[in-house]
């Protein structure tokens, strides 16, 4: 575990780079596709002409004798609710940077655009298990424990349960918001979990995939390779055309599957490799939501 003046100065450095992102790159576009996003009741008034008749209250009309209508009103607060997975396939790969640490970047990242809007952001760590949860509120001291509670955080669990973890959030959230599920997605029987999660919320699956997810490295000879939620060991002769044909087919199969559910969900992915800008895309993400309410 790190040790607290170094986990101290990895927080600050987080805490700089991602809020100057934030006010430079991705304030407004949040501000723009999120804010406002519900409407709450506000009041009953008499009915005037023009109304529309599916906004009459009728149990008040029943009541007074004549026809009230309900009042919405905008609401202007609004929560964000960041779900990191954090079982052991996000420390594993080939990539520089492990995924784990992505995600607590960009967890970080989405944390201070919903404090910087005013709005509410809580936090739920998963592995086969609820790890962690922090239910959302406002404020700079709550946003610094959140991203502590990610950088800090050291999972009991290794496997995946990502639709325990949608189950949860579902349950823990009973008011609309918008929730980012940060996983790797290499998960089985999430989707009914999800298509309930998102009738009520609004969810943006981050994808995070090592490149070697999807293709073994050129290498020769026989190479072990661990499954990093069993532990179990294999060796594999990485030269082998066939062997590497094999994982490639998994892999486009288990891509198009999840694609095929983030497609029939009619939810929009943000797609991210570790080393790779997630800023842009989150941005390009915000914008493209943004052209298409105002159209």
């Amino acid at each position: 575990m790190a040790a607290p003046a170094d986990l101290i100065r990895k927080i600050r450095r987080i805490e700089i780079t991602t809020r100057r992102a934030v006010q430079d790159t991705l304030a407004g576009g949040y501000h723009s596709v999120f804010k406002g996003r519900g409407m709450a009741f506000s009041e009953v008034r008499p009915y005037q002409p023009g109304d529309e008749i599916r906004s009459i209250d009728w149990n008040v009309t029943a009541r007074m004798g004549e026809p009230f209508v309900k009042v919405f009103a905008e609401e202007r607060e609004l929560t964000a609710l960041i779900a990191v997975d954090r079982s052991a396939s996000q420390d594993a790969g080939l990539a520089p940077q492990a995924k784990a640490e992505v995600a607590a970047e960009i967890a970080a990242l989405l944390v201070f655009s919903a404090l910087e809007n005013g709005d509410r952001a809580g936090l739920l760590l998963f592995t086969d298990r609820i790890e962690r949860y922090v239910p959302p509120r406002r404020g700079k001291k709550h946003g610094l424990r959140l991203i502590t509670e990610t950088l800090a955080f050291r999972p009991q669990g290794r496997g995946t349960d990502l639709a325990a973890a949608l189950g949860h959030l579902g349950r823990a959230q009973r008011r609309r918001a918008v929730v980012f599920v940060v996983s790797d997605f290499l998960a089985d029987g999430y989707e009914q979990p999800l298509a309930v999660l998102a009738r009520r919320h609004d969810v943006i699956p981050l994808v995070l995939s090592d490149p070697v997810e999807e293709k073994l490295p050129d290498v020769g000879g026989l190479w072990p390779i661990a499954d990093a939620e069993t532990g179990e060991m294999v060796l594999v002769d990485l030269s082998d055309a066939r062997t590497r044909r094999a994982w490639e087919a998994r892999a486009a199969e288990r891509l198009q599957k999840r694609e095929r559910i983030f497609r029939r969900l009619s939810l929009e992915a943000v797609r991210v490799r570790p080393g790779d800008d997630y800023v842009a895309p989150l941005a390009a993400l915000f914008r493209a939501r943004t052209r298409r309410r105002s159209a």
